[in-house]
């Protein structure tokens, strides 16, 4: 009797892809779709998982673009905290597919709103990158002169960007009821005020997300035809969630959507790659090694194995794996903050795991 299964390669069964498998090593998990040469200008963007992935392709010689370097006069760290350096622009985390179209929309026809910024304490903040000034801006006019130099910015990366590699992380959003606006991070949390008369809570589904996306690329390929898109998920959990369903179910619900629509676009097109880090991160295969203590935050060993497998199909131009510049101690980095900030009101430096800055940690603060 002969099975459709006889002599398959290893990694089709689980027991010798998986359970035997060393979570170290990751034989034929990932197969490149197209090349991408030394020349090739890469944007990055996405939820706070794909900044460890821009920092260790820069590291390593890849040509990561930043088209909003940050002023000389700033040290790294500083510039970090403004907001500089972390993305291809200064948009900060981009959690959702439909916050990303929402960018080139409004890149491509050079909007800014008023309805846009969020106010606390008598300063004004960008309420679609609200964690890039940490005491807001001094006037509504500086807020929405800045963001207009941004979009021009992004507008000029967007042109000239071969590929982009992007990291889906959240379906959940707060909008505004009026405009149809989604934002990073739920008003109140670093600036506004909720308002359940303005503010809408959305979890979007699958065939939202499918076609944002399309329209997100659609859209680009008008003055970007050629670009090519490395897809990625993110494996941090949500922080908290504004279902009813508890964290764990609304955790698997968003990465569910999002793993099967990154997975759909890479099918469906040629010129689009998914690369399984949240498989590798995630799954039982990594036996739960590669988070902190939390359960949230992936670990320097989990970035790590992550961008060896990365490397593997992708060479540096370098001809070698270069780690980013060891970061500072959790300890140290805090004790410093809290130094630096004083009595600062946000949460960040006691809920924050890693070296990624996310906004979503925050809801920390609100639970008990």
């Amino acid at each position: 009797m002969r099975s459709p299964y006889e002599n398959r390669d290893p990694k089709s069964f689980w027991r010798s892809g998986v359970s035997e498998a060393h979570p170290l090593t990751a034989e034929g998990l990932y197969r490149k779709k197209f090349e991408i040469a030394a020349g090739d200008g890469i944007a990055t963007a996405g939820s706070c998982f794909a900044q460890h992935v821009a920092r260790h392709m820069r590291a390593s010689g890849f040509n990561v673009l930043d088209v909003e370097p940050a002023p000389a006069a700033l040290s790294e760290e500083t510039a970090k905290e403004f907001g500089y350096g972390i993305y291809s622009a200064r948009y900060g985390n981009i959690y959702s597919a439909r916050q990303l179209l929402q960018l080139a929309q409004d890149a491509h026809a050079g909007s800014v709103e008023a309805a846009d910024v969020w106010t606390k304490d008598g300063r004004f903040y960008d309420a679609l990158r609200p964690n890039i000034e940490s005491q807001g801006f001094e006037s509504l006019e500086e807020a929405l002169a800045l963001r207009r130099e941004h979009l021009d910015k992004v507008q000029e990366l967007f042109a000239r960007m071969d590929v982009l590699v992007f990291t889906f992380g959240l379906t959940e959003a707060w909008m505004d009821r009026n405009t149809g606006r989604v934002f990073p991070t739920a008003p109140g949390t670093i600036a506004g005020d909720y308002d359940p008369g303005v503010h809408v809570f959305k979890n979007f589904d699958y065939a939202e997300v499918r076609d944002d996306f399309e329209q997100f690329l659609k859209l680009v390929r008008e003055t970007n035809p050629k670009l090519r898109v490395l897809l990625t998920v993110s494996p941090v959990p949500l922080t908290a969630t504004a279902t009813d369903d508890h964290v764990l179910a609304a955790t698997t619900y968003s990465k569910s959507v999002l793993r099967a629509v990154a997975g759909d676009l890479a099918r469906a097109h040629d010129n689009i790659d998914y690369f399984p880090s949240y498989e590798m991160i995630a799954s039982p295969w990594s036996r739960g090694f590669f988070y902190e203590s939390n359960l949230r935050a992936v670990s320097q060993a989990g970035v790590e194995a992550v961008m060896r497998v990365f490397f593997e199909q992708h060479r540096p131009p370098s001809g070698t794996v270069t780690a980013p510049a060891a970061e500072e101690s959790r300890a140290e980095r805090r004790e410093r903050r809290r130094k630096e900030k004083g009595q600062r009101k946000n949460r960040r430096d006691e809920t924050s795991e890693d070296d990624a800055v996310c906004e979503d940690v925050l809801l920390e603060a609100f639970g008990s």
